[in-house]
C-alpha cells in the first residue's frame, strides 16, 4: 500500500476550497496573522471558522512544541494551502505561514462586562490613541494583567488588523471597545499626567478606570474634565515621557503590586 504522507487536514470539497471560505467569513470576522495570534484566540474562546498555513506539518510542529494544549484543535482546523493562495488571503505573509479568521466577540457582551461592578480589575481607557502597534501592545499587556478591558476613544480601530497583530490574539482575552469619553463605565478614572500626583504614593483600587493620554497630545480636555485624580508617573527630570505601553506596563505593574493580578504559577 503507497503511503498517503501526511494528513492535509479536512478536505474542503470541491465549492468551499479555504480560498472561498475565506472570502465568505473575511466580512464578520478580524484576522488572526500567525502561529500566535491564533494560538492565544483558540486558548480565550475565540470562535475561528477558517485557518491556513501553507506548511502544516511546521504549524502543528510548533503547537506541539510551545502550545500543546491547542495542538489538536489546530490539527482539525489548519487546511493546507499552496504558497501562492496563502499569500493572496494576507497582505503581509507571516514568518509562521499561518492565517486564520475569528469572529468578532459581540460589542453587547462586552459593553455588559465594563459596565458590570464590582470589578476585580482595572479598565484601561487609552484617549484618542494615534499608534495602531502601540495599540496592539496594550490590549496585550492588559491580558496579561487579567484587565477587565481595554477602552480607546476617537477613531483609532482597535478591531484594526495591525491591532490584533500586535495584540497576538489577545484582544480574545480582555474585551476591546471603542466608546466616547461621556460613555466611558463606572468607576474613579485615574488619569496619567506629568503635572499629577505621584503615583508611588497612591493605591489603584480594583474598579479604577486608568487613562492613558496619546503619543502626542496627552489627555484632552473632556477626558481630563472627567478624572477624579490625575497621577504621575517617577521620571528623571528633563525626560519628556514614556511610550505609551510603558506607561500602562508600569500603571498596571503598581497595581498589581495591591495583590489584584493573576499569580505567576
Amino acid at each position: 500500500m503507497t503511503d498517503p504522507g501526511p494528513d492535509p487536514g479536512p478536505d474542503p470539497g470541491p465549492d468551499c476550497g479555504p480560498p472561498a471560505a475565506w472570502h465568505r467569513n473575511a466580512g464578520r470576522c478580524v484576522l488572526l496573522d500567525g502561529f500566535h495570534a491564533l494560538k492565544h484566540a483558540l486558548r480565550f474562546g475565540a470562535e475561528v471558522p477558517v485557518a491556513v498555513t501553507s506548511d502544516r506539518a511546521g504549524a502543528l510542529a510548533l503547537a506541539g512544541e510551545l502550545a500543546p494544549d491547542v495542538r489538536e484543535v489546530l490539527a482539525g482546523l489548519l487546511t493546507e494551502v499552496s504558497r501562492e493562495a496563502y499569500a493572496s488571503l494576507v497582505a503581509r505573509p507571516h514568518p509562521t505561514a499561518v492565517a486564520a479568521l475569528a469572529v468578532r466577540p459581540s460589542r453587547a457582551a462586552g459593553l455588559e462586562a465594563l459596565a458590570h461592578t464590582p470589578r476585580r480589575a482595572p479598565v484601561v481607557v487609552l484617549d484618542q490613541p494615534r499608534n495602531l502597534g502601540n495599540a496592539g501592545a496594550v490590549i496585550r499587556l492588559a491580558a496579561g494583567f487579567g484587565a477587565t478591558g481595554v477602552v480607546t476613544t476617537g477613531t483609532l480601530d482597535p478591531w484594526h488588523p495591525t491591532v490584533v497583530r500586535g495584540g497576538a490574539g489577545l484582544h480574545f482575552a480582555t474585551v476591546v471597545e471603542r466608546l466616547e469619553v461621556a460613555g466611558l463605565p463606572p468607576g474613579p478614572l485615574f488619569a496619567l499626567d506629568p503635572e499629577g500626583e505621584d503615583s508611588r504614593g497612591l493605591e489603584l483600587p480594583d474598579d479604577a478606570l486608568l487613562a492613558f493620554g496619546s503619543e502626542r497630545s496627552g489627555l484632552t480636555p473632556e477626558l481630563r474634565a472627567r478624572a477624579d485624580r490625575l497621577v504621575a508617573l517617577p521620571m528623571r527630570p528633563q525626560v519628556s515621557s514614556y511610550n505609551l505601553a510603558t506607561s500602562v506596563a508600569m500603571t498596571l505593574y503598581h497595581w498589581s503590586a495591591g495583590g489584584g493580578a493573576p499569580r505567576v504559577p
